[in-house]
């Protein structure tokens, strides 16, 4: 019978704390959050498909397109980790 009353215990104990958790939730911040996963996907997107276009093409424009998807793909990323940071002070700034 330990075993399984233990197994209750670890059960439970992992409950309470997800819903401790789950009410630190902040709106804002999961609005911010999502809007940085958006734009993050949106320019791996971009950037793929750029990527295969440049598959089609041989020389310096396959370079160029490589280059110009790898651009789009990093500025992504920077404005994705901008929206992050953002999120992280709408959270210092308005915790719950």
């Amino acid at each position: 019978m330990k075993p399984i009353r233990m197994t209750t215990v670890a059960v439970a104990t992992l409950a309470a704390a997800t819903l401790g958790l789950a009410a630190c939730n902040n709106k804002a911040d999961d609005a911010t959050e999502k809007q940085a996963d958006a734009v993050e996907q949106a320019s791996d997107n971009a950037a793929d498909a750029m990527h295969d276009q440049a598959d089609q093409m041989t020389g310096a424009a396959a370079n160029s397109m490589d280059a110009q998807a790898d651009a789009v793909k990093k500025t992504g990323e920077a404005k994705a980790d901008a929206l992050h940071n953002k999120a992280d002070n709408e959270v210092k700034q308005n915790p719950q």
